[in-house]
């Protein structure tokens, strides 16, 4: 069963922060509690951690994009799952 990894509350005045950089890659293993990704804010740069074990299966929101609270980061398959590969350009035709 997936889930979802989404953006924290931030803070009293803090809507909006900006994906810094994902700690961990599509595919990799993650246990419970590990840190994911930073997010920074005007003030502060923080860690999401995952909320529970599995695979790291999607990542949406990239580095350098702006989410809000809430927002959908990404998502954890189970742990072991196979994840999907990219989908690859169709080859053009001769």
């Amino acid at each position: 069963m997936a889930t979802e990894i989404k953006v924290p509350t931030l803070g009293e005045s803090v809507s909006e922060a900006t994906v810094a950089r994902w700690l961990k890659k599509v595919g990799d293993a993650v246990a419970a509690d590990e840190a994911l990704v930073e997010l920074e804010t005007d003030k502060v740069t923080l860690e999401v951690n995952a909320p529970s074990a599995g695979t790291l299966a999607e990542i949406v929101a990239a580095d350098g994009a702006n989410v809000g609270v809430g927002a959908l980061l990404g998502v954890l398959g189970e742990a072991g799952a196979a994840v999907a590969a990219p989908a690859k350009a169709a080859a053009p035709a001769a």
